[in-house]
């Protein structure tokens, strides 16, 4: 896509206005951490419904939705175009619980108030302990009802990539036993560069896949979902 004048002053105008946001966002989260898990998701929701704002209107992104996020304990596998799914999370499932990488939690400051939150921290070179202590922690996110949200390809993937899912996915679901709910969304066409663009960004959710499959075959089922629009 053709970047456009209208684009590049867009554009500008959403980083002159979310990022000094945002940037008293993180100053509030230390002391709303403190105050208890319900506030940073408070404090994380309202971040969430900045930038959505600022997409709507200073960008010219609208949000579509099809079919309904859940509202229980499940594995929300989605897809990753960019950062854009990521700071939507609390606006679309009613507690999310997502998947950091282990060395976000390290940051000073920020991986408390992350922590408080409430995460599920990966640590890809744990080895087969810190693998049980992830599975255990979101257990025990799920037994209350929150929503593990994970990127099963791992990384950012260009829009019209077909799905690459990380081994350690089929690994999660078994060790789980929860129903997956797949997720494609195309936010990278629109979203993922410096120069974003006007449109619509489509969460598109895929039928509740049962547990207990064969990784084969759970694999196959959600990488065919999330690569649902391309």
């Amino acid at each position: 896509m053709e970047t456009r004048f209208a684009d590049v002053v867009r554009s500008l105008a959403f980083y002159a206005i979310f990022y000094p946001g945002s940037v008293i966002m993180v100053f509030l989260a230390l002391p709303f951490a403190a105050l208890g898990e319900r506030q940073i998701w408070l404090l994380a929701y309202s971040w969430s419904a900045f930038h959505r704002f600022c997409c709507r209107w200073l960008l010219g992104i609208r949000v579509e939705i099809k079919g309904e996020f859940p509202e229980d304990g499940v594995l929300v596998a989605m897809r990753h175009e960019s950062f854009f799914e990521a700071i939507e999370l609390p606006l679309l499932t009613p507690w999310p619980t997502p998947f950091p990488k282990s060395e976000l939690l390290k940051i000073p400051g920020w991986g408390w108030a992350l922590s408080r939150f409430g995460v599920v921290a990966v640590e890809r070179a744990g080895g087969a302990a810190s693998l049980r202590r992830m599975i255990s922690t979101a257990r025990g996110f799920a037994a209350r009802g929150r929503q593990l949200v994970i990127f099963p390809e791992g990384t950012r993937m260009p829009t019209g990539a077909t799905a690459q899912l990380r081994s350690g996915f089929a690994g999660t679901y078994k060790m789980l036993g929860l129903p997956v709910v797949p997720v494609a969304v195309d936010s990278g066409r629109l979203y993922h560069r410096v120069w974003k663009k006007a449109g619509t960004i489509t969460y598109t959710l895929g039928e509740r896949i049962e547990p207990g499959l064969p990784r084969a075959e759970i694999e196959a089922r959600v990488g065919a979902a999330i690569t649902t629009h391309h």
